[in-house]
């Protein structure tokens, strides 16, 4: 017997505008933002354990947010923080457990040219096996289901099936009545899907994609989503917005001299830094520049790679540590001080 598949994501819109829940007319709506990045998500959750510890006794931060919002990595920490894990909890599995996921290469001649077979392989084939980060999320969240989060949370991938957006969503208001149902370690893999690093997942009819390659950033995901769902002016709206590494992407002499394919081949990520870049932009234009506040690790040379666990464990924890002693008052105030 066949099983049929699934409707579509977009079958489902809606015809006319969301009835909107009421929200207190003197409460600011809070949110948080995670960007995609990899093994780069030490830096977000990072960021989080350093707040929670200096300013929450080490208490889970995200009861402190109305709504979450995260790709990929950044989907990963905010479903740990939906169930009351501590963010110091998140990070040691990036740093302590990441090697597993992405296994790092020895520093040998049978090391490089490991590496070397492994780069020309993933030209045809899938770099990682997925089952390595699947035990992880298993063993993290179990059989937890996405509607027994402690909070809102929006997590963004992509229907490879019917060629959708598709975002995960807790049932915060009364039209999300489906994703409810979801294990969230299936969640965690479908936002995770990386193209060329794992095979897309096969869940419940659909095929999962990461959710970075439309939303790597997913700040308008959260902040859509709060408008639409909540009677709840723009003004009111605060946004802590953490990235992964904001590296610009430029034309180099080769891509404008040759173009082609292979000039090209990373174009994927200009894709992803343009598209951060822009819902940034956006977000700041409809509540207020002065109310969202990005975090981000400093641009380091050669750039520190999704998968490069080596260097993302030995670089990042310190640049969250930098980044919180230079910013972390500002956070307080704005987002760990409910008026």
């Amino acid at each position: 017997m066949i099983t049929p598949l699934p409707a579509p994501r977009s079958s489902g819109a809606l015809k006319q505008r969301r009835v909107q829940q009421p929200w207190p007319r003197d409460r600011e709506f809070r949110i948080l933002s995670i960007d995609g990045g990899g093994i780069k998500g030490i830096f977000p959750a990072s960021v989080l354990a350093e707040l929670e510890e200096r300013y929450l006794g080490g208490g889970s931060i995200g009861s402190h947010f109305d709504l979450i919002t995260g790709t990929s990595t950044g989907g990963i920490v905010a479903l740990g923080l939906a169930i009351g894990m501590p963010a110091r909890e998140i990070a040691d599995l990036y740093i302590d457990r990441g090697c597993g996921i992405f296994p790092p290469y020895p520093k040998t001649l049978l090391g490089r040219l490991r590496g070397r077979w492994d780069r020309l392989r993933n030209v045809v084939l899938s770099r990682y096996d997925r089952a390595a980060l699947t035990a992880l999320v298993d063993e993290t969240f179990g059989e937890r289901l996405l509607g027994v989060a402690k909070c809102r949370l929006c997590i963004p991938s992509t229907d490879g099936r019917h060629g959708n957006v598709y975002i995960f969503k807790t049932p915060h208001h009364p039209d999300y009545t489906k994703d409810q149902h979801e294990r969230m370690a299936t969640v965690a893999c479908a936002t995770s899907a990386a193209p060329t690093f794992f095979k897309p997942l096969e869940s419940g009819g659909y095929r999962f994609v990461d959710g970075g390659v439309w939303a790597n950033n997913p700040i308008m995901v959260g902040l859509v989503d709060t408008l639409a769902c909540f009677d709840v002016d723009r003004h009111k709206v605060r946004i802590l917005s953490l990235g992964c590494g904001d590296e610009p992407y430029t034309v180099s002499e080769r891509m404008l001299r040759w173009g082609g394919l292979w000039s090209w081949r990373t174009v994927i990520d200009g894709a992803m830094a343009f598209q951060s870049e822009n819902a940034l932009g956006q977000a700041k234009l409809l509540v207020g520049a002065e109310r969202v506040l990005r975090l981000t690790p400093t641009a380091v040379s050669p750039p520190i790679l999704l998968d490069d666990w080596a260097r993302a464990r030995e670089l990042l924890p310190g640049e969250a540590v930098r980044v919180v002693l230079d910013q972390g008052e500002a956070v307080r105030e704005a987002f760990l001080a409910r008026a």
